[in-house]
């Protein structure tokens, strides 16, 4: 039943998609090129190589494909992908503009169109008579406007077609600015957040406590070693006392990825590094990842709690790990535990919230939702999570949700800007 579920889904989708670049083709190639022309051509190849590189980019890590082949489709199938958001948006706003300036289309001479004269405009018998004769040829002077094409449009063109390139140059200009903006945030590198978390159980000597909270990092074909490093020189850069590494790591295998996370050995913090799974790991090969991590230097934190000098750290796998028969544990990661001191649990998912209350935590750190990436997917994001970024209060337990140092498929964010966020522990007797 799932199946079937899952594959009308995708069917809707695909034809939506279909729809859409058609639309899309409709609009920016057919109306604004010449029939049989070099720009119509070129238009309609990309209109059809476009939207397949996307399903390269999306299926060839899931196939097996070699990984200088999923680097060769992820940068321009995921871009368009991106693309395609701000500029099926982008023309939506404009077709209301398209219908106004065409809503009175120009009229061309009758003789020209073929069509009968107004009945008001009827020939009297004398111009009949002399509409028998030959017609003047028309003077040279008029030759530059009948070069304007019949409606005067500049070029040659219909006034359709000039109304076309207009309105859709406008929208190609604005989706590139606004792609290519998202873009180099995301290649620039997360920016650092500072929040501070007052704690009711955190003894004093505690306060002033920092944690580097990093999430949905995204190692992949697209992202890769040079992002890694600007993550961890950014997270030393903080001094933390501690940094917790709140899942997607990855988008891959560890033998494509190794190389990419090296720079991982160097994060430094007086508390050490600790992870958990998200659910890209279970897509990536979670069981080899955690081994990997462990070897530079991190500590996985596999349903599990590790005490430190003033409060519980503790961490449960991914709900994607349930598949695999590895999914949260809270009884395992907070069970027996000493409920007067204050707990801080690394869950990926912040929709594991309410068996953090249930289990008395005071602080659970997630990421998963990047805080929609791309608006407007903070709308969607927040169907589907509790939170989507930031700091809430759900009964006794605070929920702070990173959006993330990443990007997952296109490496473009718009209206969510990656982050690192320092969460400073406060005490309530400091």
């Amino acid at each position: 039943m799932r199946i079937v579920l899952f594959a009308g889904i995708g069917l809707t989708v695909l034809a939506l998609l279909v729809l859409v670049h058609r639309w899309l083709w409709i609009r920016l190639v057919r109306d604004t090129t010449r029939p049989r022309g070099t720009a119509r051509r070129i238009g309609t190849a990309l209109a059809f190589a476009l939207p397949l590189l996307s399903l390269a980019a999306l299926t060839a890590g899931r196939a097996g494909a070699p990984f200088r082949l999923q680097q060769s489709v992820a940068w321009p199938g995921y871009m368009w992908l991106a693309i395609l958001l701000y500029l099926s948006l982008a023309m939506l706003v404009a077709e209301p503009v398209r219908a106004f300036l065409l809503r009175r289309e120009p009229r061309t001479a009758h003789a020209a169109t073929g069509t009968a004269a107004p009945a008001g405009d009827r020939a009297t018998p004398v111009a009949a008579t002399s509409a028998a004769r030959p017609a003047p040829r028309a003077p040279a002077a008029q030759a530059p406007a009948e070069a304007a094409g019949p409606t005067g449009a500049p070029g040659g063109a219909t006034r359709r077609q000039f109304v076309a390139r207009a309105v859709g140059g406008a929208a190609a200009l604005a989706v590139t600015a606004t792609v290519a903006q998202g873009t180099y945030g995301v290649l620039r590198g997360p920016r650092v957040k500072r929040v501070q978390v007052p704690l009711a159980k955190l003894p004093r000597a505690a306060h002033g406590f920092r944690i580097a909270v990093v999430s949905d990092i995204h190692l992949g074909p697209v992202l890769g070693r040079a992002h890694t490093t600007r993550i961890v020189e950014t997270i030393n850069r903080t001094q933390p006392d501690l940094i917790a590494v709140v899942g997607d790591l990855v988008d891959g295998s560890v033998h494509d990825l190794g190389p990419a996370a090296e720079p991982l050995r160097r994060l430094s913090a007086r508390h050490g590094a600790f992870f958990v799974t998200g659910n890209h790991e279970y897509f990536s090969g979670a069981a080899q990842w955690i081994d990997h991590v462990r070897e530079l230097g991190l500590t996985p934190l596999e349903n599990a709690r590790r005490p430190l000098p003033y409060f519980d750290l503790a961490g449960v796998n991914d709900v994607a790990g349930e598949t695999e028969g590895h999914g949260p544990d809270f009884t395992a990661a907070l069970g027996d535990r000493d409920p007067s001191r204050a707990a801080v649990l690394m869950a990926h998912q912040p929709v594991v919230i309410h068996d953090a209350v249930r289990h008395g935590v005071d602080l659970q750190l997630s990421g998963h939702t990047h805080g929609g990436q791309l608006w407007p997917g903070n709308y969607l994001a927040e169907l589907a999570n509790p939170t989507v970024a930031g700091l809430e209060r759900y009964g006794d337990t605070q929920l702070y949700v990173s959006r993330g140092a990443g990007a997952w498929g296109p490496p473009v964010r718009v209206g969510a800007p990656s982050d690192i966020t320092v969460v400073e522990l406060a005490s309530y007797q400091a």
